[in-house]
This record gives C-alpha cells, structure tokens and sequence, in this order.
C-alpha cells in the first residue's frame, strides 16, 4: 500500500480489544463498500494489508468518496446489487473470504418512506443473500458481521440508552427493514451457524459522521452543502437528540469484533456501538459545533416541518455490552469528531490531498488513547 501503510504499522496497529496487524494478508468481503462508511473501511483494510473485495452499487452520490479517495486502486471493486442473489454469490465465490462485514443497504429514513419496499428488498434479502453465500461457501468463513442500526429498537423515547436485550420493532420502513435484519441473522445463527465454525455478530451503531459523507438529508452533508452554496441551512428536527459518533468509531469496533470472535467464537453476539452519554447531542447543538468549528461563512435557521415523515425525536445506545466484554472505549468527542469533519471538508474543497487525509485521520484515530 505504498508510505502509508507503514505508517500504520508504526503505529503498531494496535487500539483497545484490537490488532490491525490481524488483518494483513485476510481475504474480506465487504458489501456497501461504495458508500461513505465502506469506503472509510476499505481504506483502513487496504492500509492494514488486508485483500478486500467489495460488492455494491455504483456510489450512491456524486460526488462520492469512493471515488475521490482512489481506494478502488488497492481492492477488488465488484458492481452489483445484494438483492441479485446469483451475482453476490459470483463474486462471493471468487473472493473466498474468511471474513465477511455486511454494510449494503437502503440507509435513509425519509427515502424509507418514499420506497419502502425497495428499502425492504435491500435491507432484509440482501441479509438472507450474504447468510446464503455463508452458508454454502466451499471455502470456510471464520468471521460475519451485520452491520445493522441503533434504529432497530421499539423507541419509548425515554432518556436513558436501549440495552442489546431490549425488543426489535423500528418504526419506519428502514429502520423495521433493519429489526428484520437482525432477526434473519438471529435464526440464521440458531439453525445454521451456531456448531459450524462460523461467528457471526450484528452491531448497532449510531448516527455516523465524519468527512465524504455526502448523502442526502443527512444533517453534516447539509451543513457541508450550505457551505458551499453560502447559505443559511435549514434544519428540520433541531430538538431531536442522537447517538452521533465519529465513523472511525464504530469502523473500527466492526474490525474488532469481526477480529475477536475469528479468534474465539464465543465472542459472537449482538452489540450496540455508541457514543458515550455526554456526546449524545441534540441536533441543533450539533450544527453549533460545526458553526464554532467552522468560522465564519455558516449560519443555520429552524425549519421544523410540522407534516414531516415521523422520526425519533430521542435515541441513545448503552454500549456496556461492548466496552465489557472487549475493552472498547470511544476515543473522539462529539467536539474533535466535528472538528475532523471540516478539517476533511476544508481539504476536500481546496482541491488537496483526500486521501492523504483519511490516512492522517486514520492515524490520528489509531495513535489516540481512548478516553
């Protein structure tokens, strides 16, 4: 991988729970890896040595990450769709991977609602298809992880975080979509997996933030946009509060899981993946930090719909579960993983280096002590 890859290793690759020195030289299938999050943890597999191969769609965006940061260059890029069962399987075959971390989806709320079914076609076969591609592999996987949502959850909107026991009943299409991903991998476990050698885990992550995000109605890539347009942004639910994390976070609590339970499937489970309390934050103070962060040039206004498509007005995730039983501690503040943000959106709007950037991110994230 060139410079950068042996700046990792100096690194030591090593962080709470994990060693990315693990993943040099594993086959990994990852799907969704054209999406922003796919396409930040194909860069830290392609740095740690790993041999990726990713299944999706074309970027769901122009511009996308995937396609400004180059790291098509270092894997194995297939195009195609998780609800096409005999092409996910095609590629499958090919990587023969020993692990295998589920991102593709429909990730959007209010694109839910438009498109439900779309949304259920993607989010609950695509499940069964990547579980099938599992589950008749030649090749022996190791290690699966469903990257799911902290949506999963029947919402009380109390004020304390949903615990991995809690029931699975998301309200709106995609976030239901993503309780009947998680209850397909559930029976998939318990009558395929649980005496095969295979770990399998999901994890419910938060509301993922960070630089090359730029996907629609979601609050950081408005916020990025109004930049650009040098326009006040409007912001919907300014009194909504989220579960909102740096995507390194919850990036690398994927890796450690998918590297813990390889190596003793015991470890396999359901874990949430989030932020500590103090950085659960409305998002009006969200769009304030990024204000503080950012300078001047950025103002935003409340545009609350009266009419608009429901959506959780107060959700938080209790990671007990996680932190006990690997060690892991978030390491960014809400505040640092801000100013990473438009430390990332500066770079990217100067014409500079982005994937210099993500590495000296990645880095940064890899040299931090957790907190």
């Amino acid at each position: 991988m060139g410079k950068r890859t042996s700046s990792v290793e100096s690194v030591g690759g090593l962080m709470d729970g994990m060693n990315l020195d693990f993943y040099r030289g594993k086959r990994v299938f990852v799907t969704g890896h054209t999406g922003f999050k796919g396409s930040w943890l194909c860069k830290i597999l392609t740095m740690a040595g790993a041999e990726v191969t990713g299944y999706s769609l074309p970027a769901p965006t122009e511009p996308s990450l995937f396609a400004i940061s180059g790291v098509e260059k270092d894997m194995t890029s297939v195009i195609g769709d998780v609800r096409d069962f005999a092409a996910l399987k095609a590629a499958f075959d090919a990587a023969q991977p020993e692990i295998v971390l589920h991102l593709a989806a429909q990730p959007i709320v209010r694109e839910s609602y438009k498109n439900p079914a779309y949304t259920y076609e993607t989010n609950v076969m695509g499940t069964v298809n990547i579980l099938e591609c599992v589950r008749i592999s030649r090749v022996p996987v190791k290690s699966v992880v469903n990257i799911t949502t902290d949506k999963v959850y029947h919402n009380n909107e109390w004020a304390w975080g949903y615990r991995e026991n809690e029931p699975l009943d998301g309200f709106d299409p995609y976030s239901n979509s993503k309780s009947c991903s998680e209850l397909v991998t559930h029976s998939y476990v318990n009558s395929f997996f649980t005496d095969s050698g295979v770990a399998v885990s999901t994890a419910r992550a938060g509301n993922v933030i960070g630089g090359g995000d730029f996907a629609a109605d979601r609050i950081v890539p408005d916020c990025v946009r109004a930049v650009q347009a040098d326009k006040p942004i409007g912001v919907r639910n300014p009194h909504s509060t989220r579960p909102y994390q740096h995507v390194l976070e919850p990036l690398f609590a994927y890796l450690m899981i998918a590297q813990r339970q390889y190596e003793d499937g015991r470890l396999a489970g359901w874990y949430n993946v989030g932020p500590d309390d103090c950085d659960c934050v409305t998002t009006g103070q969200l769009v304030e930090l990024f204000k503080e962060k950012w300078g001047a040039g950025f103002d935003w206004v409340d545009q609350a719909e009266a009419d608009a498509p429901h959506e959780a007005n107060f959700l938080k995730l209790d990671s007990t579960k996680l932190k006990t039983t690997f060690g892991w501690q978030p390491r960014w503040h809400i505040d640092e993983a801000i100013a990473k943000t438009c430390q990332w959106t500066r770079v990217w709007l100067a014409g500079g280096d982005v994937a210099g950037e993500m590495e000296r991110e990645i880095e940064d994230f890899l040299g931090e002590s957790s907190c």
